[in-house]
């Protein structure tokens, strides 16, 4: 998921002129016959064209399937928290966010994704576990090194092996991911071999780190953090995308764009909150201010909910 400075620029770009984005893909003009695949992150690489077209199932709805595996029945979801997190009140708002987007109407959006067997995603999901460590890896991540802290979570057993499931290391403030945090993106997924699995995981650093690229709202938020309040979309986001393309070769655009990247830093109708910020939604007695997702039907659009 790309920062609010990083894809402005992009779509300023875009506007001018059809040239090189700001992430190095030659952004292409329409009708250009060659494609992208996504990195996870929110851009896409080239590809070849015609071993791509030959992959792909075309579709009316702005996306298309590539042949690869959704998750199915009810993804589970854990978090590591990496760093410090004392007296944080994220290790509070990021569990009642991740316990109650399964089943709401907004990851209904989710159900409209399937397989190559025509099975559904299911629009749940769980939150299983939690661990925290400290800075085993260092204050500065690579690729690298956050499939290294998933790892150590899986064979140290503070988690299970799980490939119905999605671990998010959770960086706190004085942490950097070097490969772009903040200049380049909020947070991304990916999956790797871990004791011999396909295991899906994701990073997402706090945004107090750098408010302006990653933060929606950096003054006030709904619940009083705008750090973790700016997490809970970006989680969404790359939930969103690791459901519905774990492998990055199930669900995406021409340009490599998933489905949370077609709608990233878009929110909808908002209403304002008791301390003055904005939210888009409700749940369990909470709010929050989450991106809208694409929904793959009715011609594609971007929504809060579905149906």
């Amino acid at each position: 998921m790309r920062g609010r400075a990083a894809q402005r620029l992009a779509l300023v770009a875009v506007a001018v002129a059809w040239c090189v984005s700001v992430h190095a893909g030659k952004v292409k003009s329409t009708g250009d016959d060659e494609e992208m695949v996504p990195t996870g992150k929110g851009w896409g690489e080239h590809v070849d064209a015609q071993a791509h077209r030959q992959s792909r199932t075309s579709g009316p709805n702005g996306i298309q399937y590539h042949g690869g595996p959704v998750l199915l029945d009810t993804p589970n979801v854990y978090l590591i928290w990496y760093g410090n997190w004392t007296g944080n009140s994220a290790t509070t708002i990021l569990p009642n966010f991740v316990s109650s987007i399964g089943g709401s109407p907004y990851f209904g959006i989710n159900t409209t994704y399937f397989d190559s067997a025509k099975r559904a995603v299911s629009g749940h999901a769980t939150l299983a576990g939690q661990f925290s460590t400290g800075y085993t890896q260092g204050t500065t991540l690579s690729d690298a090194k956050v499939q290294q802290v998933v790892s150590d979570a899986i064979t140290t057993a503070n988690l299970p092996a799980d490939t119905n499931g999605v671990y998010f290391v959770l960086s706190s403030a004085d942490v950097n991911e070097s490969s772009g945090f903040c200049t380049q993106y909020c947070g991304w997924h990916a999956n790797g071999t871990i004791s011999g699995l396909d295991i899906k995981y994701a990073f997402v650093g706090n945004p107090d780190r750098c408010p302006n690229a990653c933060e929606e709202q950096t003054a006030s938020s709904p619940n009083g953090n705008p750090g973790a309040d700016g997490m809970t979309s970006i989680i969404a986001h790359e939930l969103e995308e690791a459901i519905s393309d774990p492998d990055l070769n199930a669900w995406y655009d021409r340009r490599g764009l998933e489905n949370a990247d077609k709608c990233a830093w878009t929110f909808g109708n908002t209403s304002a909150a008791s301390n003055g910020s904005k939210y888009n939604m409700t749940l369990k007695g909470k709010q929050y201010l989450i991106q809208r997702n694409w929904v793959n039907a009715s011609g594609g659009y971007c929504a809060l909910q579905y149906p």
